[in-house]
Parts: C-alpha cells; sequence; structure tokens
C-alpha cells in the first residue's frame, strides 16, 4: 500500500468530515479508511485528527498536512493527464467568450484551425462584447483584446495588438486632423468601453513616456465593430485595433491619425479562472492558440 493511498483517505476523511460519510462517499469501509489514515499517521508520528464520539476536527499538523497534500494529489493528477494526453485521443468540450470583433477579424480563425486539428474537441463558442464572469457563467477560456489588469484571473498574452485612432476623412475635413493626443480632448471621440481606461487614451512619446488623454464623445459603446461603423458615418475619433480598422483603412472609409504616437497597452489575451490545474484538453487549446498567434505574427506584423 502507497503512501499516496493514505493520502487520498485523510483527505476523503477530512473533506467528508467523517469516516462513516467518507465511506458512503468513496465506497470503501469505514474501517479500510481508518486504517489508512492510522498508518498515515504512524508513518509520520504525528497525530492528524482529533476523533471523538461526535466530531472530528484537524490537529495543527492535520491543517498542514492537508494544505499540502491536496496540491501534491492535484499535481499528480496533472501529470498523468499531461503524459496520458501525449497519445490519448483529445476529446470534450472547451466553453469560450470571445468578442465579435476576433471572430470577425482574421484571427478568429484560430479556433477553426484547431477545431479541424482536433476534431474530438468541442468548442462552444458564445460571441459576446462584455467581460464576462468566467467562474459564474461556467467559461473555461476567455479570448479578450484589451489591457488586461484583472490579477484575480490567468492571462496568457497571444499578440500584442497594434491600435490606431482614425477617423472619416469628412470630419477631418471639417474639424482639422489633430497634430498631438492632446488636441483629441476638444475633439468628438467615440468610446469602446472593453477597454477599462475607455475614457482615457495612451500614446507613447518620442521620449518613451505615456501620456494619457482624457477623451469624451457622444457615443459609448462595449463593441469595436459598431465603434468602427460610428467613425466611418462621421461621428468622431475611433480608437480600435488595427485588424478591425484596417478594411476600412484601405478602403478610404478612415483615415489614421496621429501616426508619430504609438497607441499603448492593447494585446489579443487567453484568459482563464484563477486555478492552477487546467484539462489538458484546454491546456492543449492554449498552447495551439500560443502557436497559431506566433505563426502569425509573422506573416502579419503589423497587426
Amino acid at each position: 500500500m502507497g503512501i499516496l493511498t493514505r493520502m487520498r483517505a485523510f483527505i476523503d476523511v477530512v473533506e467528508a468530515s467523517g469516516f462513516s460519510a467518507a465511506s458512503r462517499k468513496t465506497g470503501r469501509s469505514k474501517a479500510l479508511l481508518s486504517k489508512h489514515v492510522r498508518e498515515l499517521e504512524d508513518s509520520l508520528g504525528v497525530l492528524l485528527l482529533n476523533r471523538s464520539t461526535r466530531q472530528l476536527s484537524l490537529t495543527e499538523a492535520g491543517h498542514i498536512y492537508y494544505q499540502r497534500a491536496q496540491e501534491i494529489l492535484l499535481e499528480m493528477t496533472d501529470l498523468q493527464d499531461s503524459v496520458t494526453a501525449v497519445n490519448a485521443v483529445m476529446r470534450g468540450r472547451i466553453k469560450i467568450s470571445a468578442p465579435h470583433p476576433f471572430a470577425d477579424a482574421p484571427i478568429g480563425q484560430s479556433l477553426i484551425d484547431f477545431c479541424a486539428a482536433y476534431p474530438d474537441i468541442t468548442l462552444d463558442i458564445h460571441l459576446e462584447d462584455r467581460f464576462v464572469d468566467l467562474i459564474e457563467e461556467g467559461i473555461d477560456l476567455a479570448i479578450r483584446i484589451t489591457k488586461l489588469d484583472d490579477s484575480s484571473l490567468i492571462a496568457r498574452q497571444l499578440m500584442p495588438v497594434h491600435s490606431v485612432v482614425c477617423a472619416s476623412p469628412a470630419l477631418i475635413a471639417r474639424l482639422g486632423e489633430p497634430k498631438r493626443p492632446e488636441d483629441l480632448r476638444n475633439q468628438p471621440c467615440l468610446i469602446d468601453r472593453n477597454n477599462r481606461s475607455f475614457n482615457h487614451w495612451t500614446f507613447m512619446l518620442a521620449d518613451g513616456s505615456e501620456l494619457s488623454v482624457a477623451v469624451t464623445g457622444s457615443i459609448e459603446v462595449n463593441s469595436p465593430n459598431i465603434t468602427r461603423s460610428a467613425a466611418i458615418a462621421g461621428l468622431g475619433f475611433a480608437r480600435m485595433p488595427y485588424f478591425v480598422a484596417e478594411d476600412a483603412i484601405k478602403s478610404g472609409e478612415l483615415k489614421p491619425v496621429l501616426e508619430d504616437y504609438q497607441v499603448t497597452g492593447m494585446g489579443v489575451y487567453a484568459v482563464f479562472p484563477h486555478r492552477r490545474y487546467l484539462p489538458a484538453r484546454v491546456r492543449l487549446l492554449l498552447d495551439y492558440l500560443a502557436q497559431w498567434f506566433r505563426d502569425y505574427q509573422v506573416a502579419h506584423p503589423q497587426s
């Protein structure tokens, strides 16, 4: 009998709050669980559980052992998943949240390519231009195009995003072209609330410092696509990822401004709940996306 068997028995008893409940939950006899825990204590030379006829509680050493034992068993499970995944056929469902601009842009092809490569994995894709609560809504992974600063989540940057400030030629002819970022303070701007600093646009200056400019406008929306449409209609200056504006810029519907000032802080991120261990299929998707976006950046350096 191995140490892991005793460790699992101990954790089962603690989490069930008793030997009888753990027996019903695991299907192992109460006597066998008690034997495993007693042998674990004997091997450690410490008492892990305070036992009485009515209740069971952890000793100080038991608290320490319980926390570390949980981590060790999770690591063992993670290791087993990683090794068996090498030869196993990946299966299952991954629930993904992504903004419409991601799916509409060429980079949305990354998810299609993954599905083609792993047909036994189902991608349940939810397109919505808002910050979803990953834990509450049961999301395995979210794609976000933003300046990410939420420390409660784990994020992996897939690609930095080149953003552009642009407007319709008609609006520029009427109001004049801004020469410095500060000039936007007195101009109508279109606000995309998907960026957490939505009403402060940050620019990189020639000396490497950053300048944050407060902007206002008559439209605030959580969709870069609507922001682009409003900009084409001449309703204001807009800041958006270049890949969102690219077609309109090439057609002449939008004109970039302030091109000497880099718009900073945006990226495409894969975000997942703050948990240490991911299902192997989600880890596979993360690794696949990371490689896909590395290849994409080589082919599309301006994006």
